[in-house]
């Protein structure tokens, strides 16, 4: 097992200056004496492949204050100024991170929430962004302070039984979200196409050049950052474009994001919009990227400081995808809100809906359409495909050659996918498809949720990084409300598509079971079972 955060032993680090950093900051970075001894142990990345962000050193405290706990205060107050080249160091992980909130699944989401409710629910949109800053926040705090990832992390949490169990969830939900994406990017092949290259070609090309952009990790991880950079400009100028060329009314834009308002028409849109901001395997993710960076977890101030500017870096890439929603939202809500097209509106058909209303212009909005989803589909498959890695190696300690994880982890998702392509090839059986696997990625939510929130609120695991009282109660109530949310989803989707006492009995024992296991990890990160005993036992003596 790596060894805990120094965050949690108040070790300070070694002195160097900062022109020294500056110039070590040009440098490859080569692997430490102490990480020979954790050969066996798998990682997010190598020691040679992680960014060296030239974080100043600090002055050894002296014995007197590692006692009286001066070391820890030392080293925390002397972090250095804010630096912008520091900053764009930093810049990357809160990007590929934020893809998640622009996948296919997400758009699709935005242009029904905007067909059906125009543009009231865009304050909906803004707190649900806010919502899953939280969580990716605590996600990158479990990596920087731990220097391990939370699959890693749920392994030596969580007995064999419990580990496996999360694994699967896990991996049902990356798979379920990788169909959409796919199937979304394919979608996209076939609009820029003109129709003539079918769904299942689309899929196929999807999973071959997945491996293509993978295969930029070989030559540094800022190479495919910089591909994703392209890819998120791509999906920004297309659906800024199509804002310009529909002219939404920015009065109604301005109060929806303002005054919040619910109906009960709206209420499935709404549950789609928040439903739709926490992917399972997203907080994963997260978690292992923020490693990406040369960052010694044993030295307090550099914890503190890589928190600060991954704070800020996801702040601006959730800002971002906040903004690419909202484009798409508007652009929907002001074509099709009260139209009889609104509750017909799918992610295949999308397109020509926007071309018959808004016609074609310099550049037809059908192909601006295809171009922002074709980005959208391509980059959710490759972080999809990403997060597979870490997730199969945190959980079993693999160590595969990451080409070998890349393949095993692309072929769960593409051979469903192309079954689905083969088979679903329609708009109405594709957005019951849609549905479906909504609900799939709904019920893996709290097996991600609970995990993090319980080791980030832990001591052992996160030394002074820990995080306090307040701020699990808010973290908490967050993980209810969403997941009350998408309990709501699935009662509501359940109850309409369940008939039958046969159908109903099993639906019972799985809700059930499921709900064990929830309650199972709730009780086992909280000092509630131990506090109960103790009661018991006090009314006894």
């Amino acid at each position: 097992m790596a060894p805990l955060p120094a965050a949690a032993t108040a070790t300070a680090s070694s002195a160097a200056t900062p022109a020294d950093d500056e110039a070590h900051s040009l440098l490859p970075s080569t692997p430490s004496d102490e990480e020979d001894d954790d050969d066996l142990e798998e990682r997010a990345y190598e020691a040679t492949e992680k960014v060296i962000v030239s974080i100043s050193d600090f002055p050894d405290a002296d014995d007197d204050e590692e006692e009286s706990g001066l070391a820890t205060s030392t080293a925390a107050s002397g972090i250095p100024p804010f630096s912008w080249r520091k900053l764009w160091l930093f810049t990357g992980p809160g990007f590929l991170m934020s893809i998640a909130f622009l996948d296919p699944g997400n758009l699709e989401g935005d242009l029904q929430a905007g067909a059906v409710a125009g543009d009231t629910l865009l304050w909906l949109l803004l707190w649900a962004t806010s919502m899953g800053l939280l969580v990716q926040l605590l996600a990158a705090r479990v990596g920087v302070a731990t220097g391990r990832h939370l699959a890693e992390l749920c392994r030596d949490e969580y007995p064999s039984w419990a580990r496996r169990a999360l694994w699967l969830m896990a991996e049902v939900a990356m798979v379920g979200a990788d169909i959409q994406e796919v199937i979304g990017s394919a979608i996209a092949i076939k609009i820029l196409s003109r129709g003539f290259l079918p769904l299942w070609a689309g899929v196929v090309i999807t999973a071959l050049d997945c491996f293509i952009f993978l295969s930029l990790e070989n030559y540094g991880v800022r190479k495919l950052e910089a591909v994703f950079a392209i890819l998120i400009a791509t999906m920004a100028v297309s659906f800024a474009w199509m804002f310009t060329d529909t002219k939404p009314n920015m009065k109604n834009l301005f109060i929806g994001i303002l005054v919040p308002k619910l109906s009960s028409r709206t209420i499935r849109q709404a549950v789609g919009v928040v439903g739709c901001v926490i992917m399972p395997h997203n907080v994963f993710l997260h978690s292992a990227l923020v490693q990406s960076r040369k960052i010694d977890p044993n030295k307090e101030h550099q914890v503190r400081e890589a928190l600060r500017y991954y704070s800020i870096e996801s702040t601006i890439a959730l800002a971002v995808s906040f903004m690419i929603n909202l484009f798409v939202t508007t652009v929907f809500a002001k074509g099709f809100y009260g139209t009889k097209e609104a509750g017909n509106i799918g992610l295949e058909n999308a397109g020509q809906y926007l071309q018959e209303k808004f016609g074609g212009g310099f550049f037809p909005i059908l192909y601006i359409w295809g171009i922002g989803l074709l980005a959208a589909g391509q980059s959710s498959t490759i972080t999809g495909t990403y997060a597979g890695q870490f997730i199969m190696g945190g959980f079993f300690n693999l160590k595969l050659k990451k080409w070998i994880r890349s393949l095993i982890t692309r072929s769960f998702a593409i051979v469903p996918t192309i079954i689905v392509a083969l088979f679903f090839d329609k708009s109405d059986s594709l957005d019951v498809l849609n549905e479906w696997l909504n609900v799939l990625q709904s019920i893996q939510i709290p097996f991600a949720l609970i995990p993090l929130i319980t080791l980030v609120s832990k001591e052992k695991v996160m030394g002074v990084f820990k995080i306090g009282r307040n701020t699990q109660a808010v973290t908490w109530t967050v993980a209810t409300l969403l997941i009350t949310i998408n309990g709501y989803l699935l009662l509501d989707f359940f109850s309409s598509e369940i008939r039958g006492l046969l159908s109903g009995s099993i639906l019972c024992v799985a809700v059930l079971a499921y709900a064990s296991f929830v309650l199972y990890l709730i009780l086992r990160g909280t000092e509630l079972p131990n506090q109960i005993i103790t009661t018991i036992r006090k009314s006894f003596s």
